[in-house]
This record gives structure tokens, sequence and C-alpha cells, in this order.
């Protein structure tokens, strides 16, 4: 039996609405609560951290942190998690080192399994140590609440929005150091976002709450491709492909990735580790379908394809589900040009995307 599963059946109500989740989470990687403002999601987040009383059951990785049916309950402090919240929140008179070693003075070692100095350079603030939050950028005081929390070796790290509070500059200087702790930690992440770029980039899991319940969940990559889904509806409707990057020329700043459906080649100034896994982001906007493979053409990237379905987006526009090798894409076309090509279910075509429009 698998015991890394994150599995929460939780009840809450209040007088103007209620939480009624049954979630089936792994128990690694970065799993995104997902859904407009008022959905449930930080509230989620809360009844899974004990912070708000909900009625059911939470079990992590093995360990029951919550069974109404047995009478168990562990409070907050006990239930071996982590807590990053929009607002950094470091105490101001501490220096980032004496922040982070907060919490670890009351983490046995027994269970402190996060080697500190690992922790410090991946997220980029060795050199920040003797510095008092004050004198921090946004960026870098999320780093260390991130460190912080982190620093405990807690069994799954809650985030709540963590960079919502930060402007697009600083997200963008954040989102690769989530990205390094997905790769080198072995720590589950429950992450709440309301930004679809972030979900696309960052999560392997995704769950989408409407009104206090789930909407679905399942592998992001599939989820943002269903066309029976809001996530894909609309001018931010993004496809993502994990491929392993084959080569790279300097003099084109060009590199060359692969996926199961094929090869792609994306415009990187700054040269990948050839042999890396890179998470590439589509946009459906970028992507255009010819009926015959395109010749003289400046779009770099084009692949066979087998469209899987078809539904009408907004006005003058149509969305179409296809697959190329085991990767599933969208594109968002004209309604003309789906009449024009005749777009059907299992009809065979080519897609375009540009270099430039791929996104990592």
């Amino acid at each position: 039996m698998n015991d890394r599963v994150i599995s929460a059946r939780l009840q809450l109500q209040r007088a103007d609405f209620v939480l009624d989740v049954d979630l089936q989470l792994p128990g690694q990687g970065i799993t995104a609560l997902f859904g407009p403002s008022g959905c449930g999601k930080t509230t989620c987040l809360r009844s899974i951290a004990g912070l708000e009383r909900a009625q059911g059951q939470v079990r992590v990785n093995g360990h029951v942190w919550q069974d109404d049916a047995s009478r168990c309950w562990l409070p907050t402090h006990r239930r071996g998690l982590g807590y990053v919240f929009q607002e950094a929140s470091l105490f101001p008179h501490l220096s980032v080192h004496d922040n982070i070693h907060y919490g670890l003075r009351r983490t046995p070692v027994a269970r402190q399994r996060v080697a500190l100095e690992h922790l410090l350079e991946l997220l980029g603030i060795t050199q920040l140590l003797g510095r008092k939050p004050a004198t921090l950028s946004g960026g870098e005081r999320q780093r260390v609440a991130i460190a912080r929390a982190l620093a405990t070796s807690p069994q799954m790290l809650l985030m709540d929005e963590p960079l919502s509070a930060l402007d697009a500059e600083r997200k963008a200087e954040v989102l690769p150091y989530l990205d390094r702790l997905q790769a080198h930690l072995d720590i589950p992440v429950l992450y709440v976002s309301h930004a679809l770029d972030e979900v696309a980039r960052l999560a392997s899991h995704l769950v989408l709450l409407r009104a206090g319940r789930v909407l679905a969940q399942g592998a992001t990559a599939t989820m943002l491709s269903r066309l029976d889904l809001p996530l894909s509806q609309g001018d931010t409707a993004t496809a993502v492909i994990d491929a392993r990057v084959l080569a790279h020329d300097a003099a084109t700043h060009l590199s060359t990735l692969a996926f199961d459906g094929g090869h792609l080649r994306l415009i990187t100034p700054q040269p990948p580790v050839v042999g890396s896994q890179r998470r590439l982001r589509i946009q459906a906007r970028d992507v255009s379908l010819c009926l015959q493979p395109p010749q003289h053409s400046s779009i770099l990237n084009s692949l066979p394809a087998t469209v899987q379905s078809v539904r009408a987006d907004s006005p003058g526009y149509a969305m179409v589900a296809l697959r190329t090798g085991s990767a599933k894409l969208l594109a968002r076309i004209s309604q003309h040009s789906a009449q024009q090509l005749n777009i059907q279910p299992q009809q065979p075509v080519f897609i375009q995307v540009k270099s430039v429009a791929l996104l990592d």
C-alpha cells in the first residue's frame, strides 16, 4: 500500500458559506488549490492546518492529523506542517538568521531532515543572514519566510498565495526558487493561488474549487486541457508539456527540447543544462492549425497532432483540444477558421507554435 497520499474529507458551515471537500492528493510534489475569490481555497487550507475547526478526516502520508470518527484531533502545532502566508510576517527585531532558527530550535533533532545550508543555498539567501527584514525586498522577505517554514522539516508545506503581495518583477524573482525547491526537497506542498500562470508553472496536481466544493481534481496537464472546465476558456487558456533539453545553440539562443510528441525549439537567453527537465507552458492563443505540413514559414515549431474535441469559446472564437504523442495542447482559433478548415474530432492536423511564444 502506498502511504504517499494526502487525503482530506472536510465539512465546515458558516452563515453564508459551506465547505464540503473530498481531496485525494499525491503525497509529493506541488498540488495547487485554484479557483476564483471566495471559492474556499484559504478556508480549505486553514482547515487542513487545524486553524479552522472543520469536521472530517485529514491524513498526510500515513500520519493522522484528524479523524473525528475516532475522536482524533491534533492541534496545529502538532501537525508537522510549515505555513507560508501572503505576507512574510517575519519578526522585525530578529535577523534573517534568527528568524529561520526561531522554529528550528523547537524541532527535535530526530525530526530534522532538511539540511539548513542546502536550504539556504536553494533559496539564495545565504548572504542575507545578518540583515533585518526591513532591509530586504519583498521577494527576499518571502524567500526567508519559506526558509523559516521549511527549516522545521515539516511533513507538508502549506502556501497561501505566497506571491500575491509581490509585483511582477519580484514574483518573477521568487518563482525560480520555488522550482528549485520542488526539484530538490521531498516535501509535499499545498499551494493556494488564483493566478493560472503560477499553477501552470509549478503544480503537478490541481484541485479546482467552486463555491466550497471540488469541481475537478487531477494531473495539471490533464486538467488544463479539459474543454469541459473553465480553465480552458478565454485568452489565458494554457497547456503544459514536460520536456528534456537536448541541445543549445549559443549563436541563435535556441534550445532544442524533446517530449513525447517530438521536438520543440525555444529561445533561451541563458543556456539551460543539457539533459535537464523543463516545463513548457503553451498558451492556446499562440497555437495555429494547418491541414498540410507548413512550408517556408518563420514559425520554427511544427508538429503533427490529432483533434480531440472542439467547442465554442468567447464570441468569434473556438477552442480546440489536441493530442501530439501523449501530450495535450489547446488552440484558440477563430470560429471562421474552424469552419473553413472543417475542424472535427479525430482529424489529423499540424500545429504551429512560435519559439518566442513558449514559456518555461
